[in-house]
């Protein structure tokens, strides 16, 4: 037979640990929503023609002028 201190300890823990588990499942919870958010995808499929380097001609001038300055200087350096 349980004595009125232990009866008295057990009608006060039991509370507690219901608010205690109360207050952790909150925080959970709040967590969890705070994570939630709208995902914001915005495809642009039109042509931004503002960037330059994007013009195929760009390219083709920079691949010749990389082209001739390795050939320049592979050529130097034979010569030494």
């Amino acid at each position: 037979m349980k004595t009125k201190p232990e009866i008295m300890k057990q009608m006060i823990e039991r509370p507690a640990r219901k608010i205690q588990m109360l207050i952790a499942a909150l925080l959970v919870s709040l967590v969890s929503f705070a994570q939630d958010k709208k995902v914001d995808i915005d495809i642009n499929t039109k042509p931004d023609n503002s960037n330059f380097f994007m013009q195929p001609w760009v390219w083709i001038v920079g691949g010749a002028v990389f082209i001739l300055l390795l050939i320049a200087l592979l050529r130097n350096n034979n010569n030494k």
